[in-house]
């Protein structure tokens, strides 16, 4: 099981058992801090009692040490690992002190050999994965699933209700997984299991909702220039634990906002150039090279660019569901995983700017639906189906030529592509009988996953926990609901499978707890000023960097998918969508997406988000017969 996962740690192995309570855990690692043999897992505490599996860093592993000392409660250190102070942690406070205690990335086990209970932990945000669940009557758990299914009593028995939460969302959402005995395990949460037991306690604690809420009851009152102050004294501080390592360390640059942040902050603190990376592409409508290089250039790093072709980036697909080990769709894992490629050729950590658009505001359908539910929401549910069955009598091409005129829809972007594709997609949101049904519909690639999976009963998401109604600020609910769904099931998944498919360790620095807290105490007036998004944070690179370097339209982190899915992937495509096929597999009704396919390869439609989603479940699927 753990040779399954040899790629999320190249440098080390080790197995350790107890054949007499019936527990095994095994591990890969990955050596970033103690290189040297005292940082091989699993690892016994000092006193014996407690053994432990861990994935992840502890970035105050060094003041936790140093408070251990003070208060006698250090053990004779065997090296200088986080593991080691994670698990003299635990025994000296307890796991739940523990837990509050630590700033990290983590997802970890703990054996106690006294009380015969097996403890997981995850840390608060989600970066680092962990899957458990029964496999006949063991309990198994490990970071992919491509090591649970290593186990010889595996059941390969896929969760239909899972898989029309992915055709919706485009990834799995915690604490769901494809297969039906298979969970994640919750960010902010530890479980509990004992010997000869079958009963789980899964325990919180950590909340966003909580932070969030605290955050709309006392909410930031000082001006811009002050919350910008301490956004960057925040962000100094969490890159101060990021940025130790006894590896070569480096960072993804693209030239936006938040990796300029970032990289701008770590070169404030280093004492040579920092390494960065950034990905090319030939298309210009999505190449963001130049501007890295911009801001590189200006900072003063080590920048390495890597210009990839069409081929290069179709070449990354196949391997794709062997990546990710689940069905995933975000189509950037295309670049994320070739830009992992380039920057672990030369470090073996890399710094991200992730989270800045979900904490401060970043994405376009903020502005757009904050403003148009308040209109919708006045008017008769009668009178928005007449709407939105109006706007579907017109063609999506016809709606692309009105958008580029002149006087172009009122809640509408002229600069984006597909408005009419959009407009389309949105209809199901003209008719929602709450701002949350709304916003589920806008983010949603298939707005009826019950007509495309057989056997379907769709699943209630966070988009449905009234409990996490946490403000009246449709900017700042539309934001909180992003971080516990989209950022951690999507952006997050996305960049720890890619970049530990190659051996790189990735860090993401706004996602300290203590930045995310103040962030959610911002009101929303705050971070969207004269007509730009992230304010605070923007001030704090404009400090660094000059504004024409950063202000241009933006890209993210994009691919042509739609032109490939009609050229060079067309024959690929077209197999994994065969209607034989998909009628003989039985997951899908093959008529909606042949409709799609049909409609796509025609150039009526531009549906290249919601067949990549069918796509990448039919390769994963193909993947493991």
């Amino acid at each position: 099981m753990a040779d399954a996962i040899s790629h999320r740690g190249r440098d080390d192995s080790g197995v350790w058992s107890n054949s007499d309570d019936g527990i095994a855990l095994g591990h890969r690692r990955l050596s970033i801090v103690d290189l040297s043999p005292a940082g091989h897992q699993p690892m016994p505490s000092a006193d014996g009692r407690r053994v432990m599996v861990f994935n992840g860093e502890i970035y105050n592993h060094a003041a936790l040490r140093a408070e251990l000392e003070r208060a006698g409660l250090a053990p004779a250190w065997r090296g200088h690992s986080d593991t080691e102070v994670l698990l003299a942690a635990v025994g000296a406070w307890g796991l739940d002190n523990a837990l509050q205690r630590l700033v990290g990335m983590f997802a970890f086990a703990i054996w106690d050999c006294v009380e015969k209970t097996l403890t997981l932990a995850r840390d608060r945000i989600g970066e680092k994965p962990i899957y458990y669940g029964f496999v006949d009557d063991g309990f198994v758990f490990a970071s992919e699933l491509a090591a649970l299914k290593k186990h010889p009593r595996w059941v390969d028995d896929i969760d239909r209700n899972a898989l029309g939460l992915f055709l919706r969302h485009n990834y799995i959402p915690a604490p769901h997984s494809i297969y039906k005995d298979i969970r994640k395990l919750l960010p902010g949460s530890y479980l509990l299991l004992r010997a000869g037991s079958s009963g789980i306690d899964v325990r919180t604690y950590w909340r966003a909702s909580d932070a969030a809420q605290r955050g709309a009851m006392h909410p930031f009152r000082g001006s811009g220039d002050e919350a910008a102050n301490i956004v960057e004294e925040l962000l100094m501080q969490s890159l101060s634990g990021q940025m130790q390592a006894d590896v070569p360390l480096g960072a993804f640059l693209s030239g936006g906002v938040d990796s300029s942040a970032v990289v701008a902050l770590m070169q404030l603190q280093s004492s040579r150039p920092v390494k960065t990376f950034s990905i090319g592409f030939e298309n210009k409508d999505y190449d963001e090279a130049p501007h890295a290089k911009a801001v590189a250039c200006h900072l003063g790093t080590d920048h390495t660019e890597l210009y990839c072709t069409t081929a290069d980036a179709l070449g990354v697909v196949p391997r794709l569901a062997q990546v990710y080990s689940e069905p995933f769709a975000d189509s950037s894992q295309i670049p994320t995983l070739l830009v992992s490629e380039l920057a672990r050729r030369h470090v073996a950590v890399s710094l991200s700017g992730d989270g800045g658009d979900e904490l401060f505001g970043g994405y376009t359908r903020y502005s757009f639906a904050s403003r148009l539910w308040p209109v919708l929401a006045k008017l008769p549910v009668r009178l928005r189906r007449s709407a939105a069955q109006a706007i579907k009598n017109i063609s999506p091409a016809t709606w692309d030529a009105i958008a580029k005129r002149p006087l172009s829809l009122a809640f509408s972007d002229a600069k984006d592509r597909y408005v009419g594709d959009k407009l389309h997609k949105g209809l199901g949101a003209l008719t929602a009988n709450n701002f949350d049904d709304f916003y589920r519909e806008l983010v949603s690639h298939w707005p009826d996953p019950a007509a495309v999976v057989l056997g379907l009963t769709e699943q209630p998401s966070i988009f449905a926990d009234k409990g996490a109604q946490i403000t009246d600020s449709l900017m700042q609910r539309m934001m909180f609901l992003d971080q516990v769904s989209y950022l951690t099931d999507d952006i997050l998944v996305k960049v720890d499978r890619a970049a530990m498919s190659v051996g790189l360790e990735t860090r993401v620095p706004m996602l300290d707890y203590r930045l995310i807290e103040f962030a959610m105490s911002l009101p929303a007036g705050l971070l969207f000023q004269k007509n730009n998004t992230k304010w605070p944070l923007r001030q704090v690179v404009y400090r660094h960097v000059p504004t024409r370097l950063i202000e241009r339209p933006k890209l993210g982190f994009a691919i042509p998918l739609a032109d490939w899915l009609r050229t060079p992937l067309r024959d690929w495509a077209e197999s994994l969508l065969d209607e034989r096929r998909l009628a003989k597999e039985g997951f899908f009704s093959p008529k909606p997406i042949r409709e799609a396919w049909n409609d796509h390869l025609s150039g009526r439609r531009n549906f290249h988000f919601r067949l990549w989603n069918v796509l990448m479940f039919q390769a994963w699927n193909e993947g493991r017969a």
